[in-house]
């Protein structure tokens, strides 16, 4: 009987350490800066869906600017951020750490330049105004990498500045030469070819890739958040796969889109699932950065390369 008796108080005791343990981890915060880009959409599905808290975060998705992202970072407003690898890269050459843990996304024609209908070439373009975010953003170093891989730079153009919606917006509505966006804002180019035409986007220049990455410091002491967040990413992905009509309903919800509209935008990327993360973080991730210094350093977004590039990543999260 004293056996049956210490042998429930030990079930329950155990029980009580689960249960606080469940509610422990349900308190992990973390506040996570990203944009509407619809290769983000799978942490908004993560958070809609309960994935996030069912892995015991408490995640706040907040919508910063690009060219804003690093002063939330700095400040300890955010712990993490969902950004582009170069712009991870000009972060901590210009003092502000943050370690990339997993791969989101590849863009495959989801960002492009959009150009009137008389342009036929990058020389063309020479001094034309072109609507484009600013430095230190996907869409000002798409721009830049482009116009490089053409004999040109950023000082054949003039730039107006303008985040990649309204740029959209005013190049359909008649303003500018030009405009750096991406999807769903390059659909609006798309849908209204009388106004112009997409010159080239990331399939004639493969340069956008997005990561996830967080505060060293942060990681250093919440590992168990950090990998909770990378496998809650990756169970979106396995949503998305078996129940995609729904997943896209939720995350085209987010930006005011169909989940039909949404899907068609989202033909324009390609998700990286754990094993297209594994490929990229073994070799393809280093090469891409090293790439990208002497670009970021001709813009002016960086005055010198990051010290150790080797430090900008932990693969360890997508094992």
């Amino acid at each position: 009987m004293a056996n049956t008796v210490v042998l429930k108080a030990a079930t329950l005791f155990a029980a009580g350490l689960v249960a606080a343990g469940a509610a422990q981890a349900q308190e992990t915060k973390i506040a996570l800066g990203m944009s509407g880009w619809t290769g983000f959409a799978p942490l908004t599905l993560a958070d809609k869906a309960g994935i996030f808290k069912k892995n015991g975060l408490d995640v706040e998705l907040r919508m910063i600017p690009q060219k804003d992202r690093h002063l939330a970072l700095a400040s300890g407003a955010i712990q993490c951020a969902a950004t582009t690898v170069e712009t991870h890269v000009a972060w901590n050459a210009n003092g502000v750490p943050i370690t990339q843990i997993f791969q989101m996304d590849k863009s495959y024609g989801a960002d492009g330049l959009a150009v009137r209908n008389d342009v036929k070439g990058f020389a063309d373009l020479k001094g034309k105004t072109v609507g484009v975010s600013a430095p230190g953003t996907a869409p000002y170093f798409g721009l830049a990498w482009m116009l490089s891989k053409n004999g040109m730079s950023l000082k054949d153009v003039k730039l107006v500045s303008l985040e990649p919606q309204p740029a959209a917006q005013a190049f359909v509505a008649g303003q500018n030469d030009a405009a750096m966006t991406y999807e769903p804002y390059l659909s609006t180019v798309r849908s209204n070819p009388t106004a112009g035409k997409i010159l080239a986007t990331t399939l004639d220049y493969p340069m956008v890739m997005d990561t996830v990455g967080c505060a060293p410091t942060w990681l250093k002491s919440n590992a168990k958040a950090a990998q909770a967040l990378a496998n809650s990413y990756f169970e979106a992905l396995e949503l998305i796969k078996n129940d995609p009509a729904k997943a896209n309903d939720i995350m085209g919800s987010a930006v005011k889109q169909t989940g039909e509209k949404f899907a068609e935008s989202s033909k324009y990327l390609r998700w990286q699932d754990k094993a297209a993360n594994q490929k990229f973080f073994s070799g393809e991730l280093m090469q891409f950065m090293k790439d990208s210094v002497p670009i970021l350093l001709e813009a002016g977004v960086i005055r010198k390369a990051p010290d150790d590039l080797n430090a900008t990543f932990d693969a360890s999260f997508i094992k």
